[in-house]
Parts: structure tokens; sequence; C-alpha cells
């Protein structure tokens, strides 16, 4: 699929096309789906092409804002498009389905990117500034037997994100895992991250895991 993208927005990667995998698998038609750190809309779109029937967008980004509303009218389709820090754009509103691609590569030297397209994949030192947000915020947002299906890196603690997901009420597995090359920015800090034990030395490749969970 051709998508428009402006400059420092978030490609679609490999991360992006395993989330739209766990989409499909999970069906999300007549759904109310809501896609979180949206980037291109690529996922967004996915949803609305999926039969969901209503579908919003969110990113702190404007210029992901605009590069999905671009995507949907290009595509013909209706997606709300909203910027702003996570949820709380849709503060009050109740889903069916949640997507998310957050920021989860570790940076060893600094806090969360805040500015530029940094921010698209910063997570601050562990890789989870994000992630925990997710785990604490996402099922308030949910209806009843609503759910979440988020990607990130296994690096990041697979077992600390379904913990924190169990903590907050829900019921919390991995659906989908896959064996993804190191992108540019793993390569970068790949010494770095190798010096504070995070991987092996000479490892180019990580697993990419989708989280699935239901609110009870």
């Amino acid at each position: 699929m051709a998508i428009f993208r402006l400059p420092g927005v978030y490609r679609p990667q490999g991360d992006t096309h395993l989330l739209c995998e766990a989409l499909k698998e999970a069906g999300v038609r007549g759904a109310r789906v809501l896609d979180v750190c949206t980037g291109t809309g690529r996922v967004a779109l996915s949803a609305a092409l999926h039969g969901a029937a209503r579908v919003t967008a969110v990113d702190v980004s404007w210029r992901a804002v605009m590069s999905a509303r671009a995507n949907a009218l290009m595509r013909g389709v209706n997606i709300r498009v909203r910027q702003g820090d996570l949820f709380t754009p849709v503060k009050g509103e109740r889903f069916d389905v949640i997507t998310i691609n957050p920021p989860y590569v570790p940076n060893l030297n600094g806090e969360p990117g805040r500015h530029g397209r940094e921010r698209a994949w910063d997570a601050g030192p562990r890789g989870r500034a994000t992630l925990d947000r997710v785990c604490e915020q996402a099922p308030r947002q949910l209806g009843p037997g609503g759910l979440l299906l988020m990607v990130h890196s296994a690096l990041c603690g697979v077992e600390t994100t379904l913990d924190a997901l169990r903590t907050s009420g829900m019921k919390a597995s991995v659906l989908l895992r896959h064996d993804e090359p190191f992108g540019p920015v793993m390569r970068s800090r790949a010494d770095e991250l190798a010096s504070h034990g995070l991987i092996r030395h000479g490892q180019d490749r990580e697993e990419l895991v989708v989280i699935r969970a239901e609110r009870a």
C-alpha cells in the first residue's frame, strides 16, 4: 500500500505490518477503533478497510496528523484524526479496539524524545516511558470486552508489559512474535546497548511482539 508521509513522520516498518496483521486476525467489522501514535495512519487505514464502524487516529505530531488525514482522503475512507498526547484528545470516550505502536527504543543518554522525529521512537533508558503509560491508561478507554493490541520490542520486557496490564485488570497474552533485523536507529545504538547488557555484542536482530489484552 502506497503511503504519503511528511518528513519526520515514522515510516511504516516491520512493527507496523505486524500490528496490521494482528488487527486483521482480531476482526474489527462494526467496531469503534482507536489508533494511538498513528504516524502515517497506516494501521487506522487497515481498520477502516476491514470494516470498522468508526476509526479515530491520534498522534502528538502535527506532521503525522496531516499525513494520516491525507492518506485517509486518498483512500476515500472516513477517519477522524486528532492531535494530542496518547488518550488526551479522546478523554471520556470508549472504544471496542485500541491499537498502538508506541515509541519503544531505549535512549540511554536521555529522556523520551519530545521534539522532531526522535519522539517516534525514543522511549527513555528502559524503552518503557510510553509503554508504562499505555498500560495504565488504555483500560479506561475500552468498553466492556474491549481489546488492546500493542506492538513493541522484546528488549523492553514482555513480562513487564503483561504484568502491568494484568495489574490494570486486563487479561493479557502475547498474540504474535516476529524476528526482525535492526532498523537504522537500533543499528546506530547497538554498541551502546550491548555495553549496558541490553543486547549481545554483535546482535543485529530483535524480537517484536504484539500484546493482546482484553478488558473483563
